[in-house]
This record gives C-alpha cells, sequence and structure tokens, in this order.
C-alpha cells in the first residue's frame, strides 16, 4: 500500500468521480482507476460501487475513507515539516561554548544568525572545553567550541584563532616593565588558574612542569574576569589568552609576552564525524565559518564537512 493510492481513493471519494479526481490530480482517469484497482485487490475488497455516472463508497469503503485521510493529512504535515526544516524556517542547535570563548567571539555571530534565521533556537551550554569536548561525543550537544587540538578521528573541526597565552602580573610585580619573560622565570610565583574542566588548566600545568618546576596554585576559577581581579589584588600571577589580556586595565595589571615556551592557544568548534547533523546545525556551521574566518583569518583551516 502507497500513500499515493490512498491519496487517490481519499480524492475519488470526495468528488464521487474517477474523472474529476484524476482532472484534480493532474493524471489521466486509466492511471487513477488502475491506482484504486489495485488497492482493492491488496486489502481483498472492493472500495466503490457505481450509481449513475458518480461512485459512492462500498462498506468497506467508509471504514477505509477516515483512516486513509488521516494518513494522507499526516504525510502532508510531515513533508510541510521537513521543508521547514530544509529552508531553516524552524530547527534547535546545542552549542557548547567555554565561558571565556562565549563572551569574546560568539555574541555578533549568534546576533547575527538569529537575524537571518528568526525561528531556529539555539541554546548554549557554558562549561569548560573540555565538558564541551566530552558532551559533543557522548551526543548531549550538537557543536562545541574547544581548545584544540582534539581527536581527529572522532571529529570534524575548523580552527578560527591561533593565538599565545601571555602573562599577566600586578601592578608594582618584579616583572613589571619586562617586556617578555622565560616560563621557567615562573617557578617561585603563585598561580591563579583556570578549573580543572578548563583545557588551559592542564595545558599550563603541563608547560611548567616540562618547565622545570611545579605550578603553585593558590585559587582556581571558571571565569576569566575574577582571575584577573585578583592578579590585579595581588594574589598571584595567572596566564591568559592574548584575546583577553587586550581589555586589561593596564594602570593595576602588566601584560607580558610569555617565552622559552610560548603556550599556544588555538580555538576550534568541533562536530561528531559519525553523527548526523540536523540542517540548522550545517548552516550554523557553515555561517560560523564563513563570519569567523572574515574577522579572524587564520591559515590552515580543517574544513570539515558537515554530515
Amino acid at each position: 500500500m502507497e500513500v499515493r493510492q490512498l491519496e487517490y481513493f481519499v480524492q475519488a471519494a470526495r468528488l464521487s468521480s474517477f474523472s474529476r479526481a484524476a482532472e484534480s490530480l493532474y493524471i489521466t482517469q486509466p492511471t487513477i482507476s488502475k491506482m484504486i484497482r489495485n488497492l482493492e485487490i491488496e486489502l481483498g475488497a472492493d472500495l466503490f460501487y457505481r450509481e449513475g455516472k458518480s461512485i459512492r463508497l462500498t462498506d468497506a469503503g467508509e471504514i477505509l475513507l477516515p483512516k486513509a485521510q488521516n494518513i494522507v493529512e499526516s504525510f502532508s504535515s510531515l513533508s510541510s515539516e521537513l521543508d521547514s526544516l530544509r529552508n531553516l524556517e524552524q530547527g534547535h542547535i546545542r552549542i557548547g561554548l567555554p565561558p571565556m570563548v562565549g563572551a569574546s567571539f560568539f555574541p555578533a555571530v549568534i546576533g547575527q544568525f538569529h537575524r537571518r534565521y528568526p525561528e531556529v533556537t539555539i541554546r548554549l551550554h557554558e562549561d569548560g572545553a573540555k565538558k564541551v569536548e566530552n558532551d559533543v561525543e557522548t551526543g548531549l550537544l550538537d557543536i562545541g567550541v574547544v581548545v584544540l587540538p582534539v581527536n581527529k578521528a572522532k571529529f570534524h573541526c575548523f580552527t578560527f584563532i591561533e593565538e599565545k597565552l601571555q602573562l599577566l602580573v600586578p601592578a608594582g610585580h618584579r616583572l613589571s616593565g619586562v617586556d617578555q619573560v622565560p616560563l621557567a622565570e615562573l617557578a617561585e610565583e603563585e598561580f591563579v588558574l583556570f578549573r580543572e574542566d578548563f583545557a588551559l588548566h592542564d595545558r599550563i600545568i603541563t608547560a611548567c612542569v616540562k618547565a622545570g618546576f611545579q605550578p603553585k596554585v593558590v585559587y582556581e576559577s571558571s571565569q576569566w574576569d575574577l582571575i584577573s581581579r585578583m592578579v590585579a589584588a595581588g594574589m598571584g600571577i595567572a596566564l591568559l589568552p592574548e584575546t583577553i589580556c587586550r581589555d586589561m586595565d593596564r594602570s593595576r595589571i602588566g601584560v607580558i609576552a610569555l617565552a622559552e615556551p610560548a603556550i599556544p592557544w588555538q580555538l576550534g568548534m568541533i562536530w561528531r564525524r559519525d553523527r548526523y547533523l540536523s540542517f540548522a546545525a550545517r548552516e550554523w556551521i557553515t555561517f560560523a565559518k564563513g563570519l569567523l574566518g572574515e574577522q579572524y583569518p587564520v591559515s590552515g583551516w580543517e574544513n570539515g564537512a558537515a554530515d
């Protein structure tokens, strides 16, 4: 049984005529007669009988009609909803953003996307990059913004920012006024870090250990602005990305380049390779990639297909 057979049956019943039904459906009368006859054979019952020049439903046809109408209407509704999804007249996207990233890079992207596709809803989940990556992997999120690198066997990704971490010290610190400082020079300092669920937490500790010391962590936070205030208050030093450091109050905080080694900071957008992406999510990736590429041109982008 095909939906098209039921559609022809419903139209013939509504118009009480094979010829008028065929005309309204832009098909020939032999075609509709054959389709309905095949349906009768499949059901093992006659659906119409002739009454003069018109046709009337049999008792079997009377039973089938309301059910056929429901099926045809449901299929039509499904087609309309799928068309709406394809045309982005509706849709839903779950995106994970680390707090530092969301405030710095995405308000303009989200605003422009919403103006273009006002019926698509975006639910933002703010967590550390490690949790965002895990939630994309498990399917709790469609798309995530994380600190790279990630497992390329699991994720498509594209990089939209490449920077280095810079050193923040309180005004009057012994290193204030220095142009750059080797990482090993910070061995005796007290550090203010992001929490353990942030990728920078492990990245900084690993770099310090490679430089020959275990950093003394006095405080951890999930908010970069709180970290910078604690530095300004003289509670310790911090390492933050260049983008964040540009907004620091230089009268209270010194910003110094880090050398030997520099610690890279790359942000990328990721999504699972083996999971279906909705029309809305695919359009978000294309839209964000284009807009972020204009604002933060990065060489050697990894272009993953949104599939």
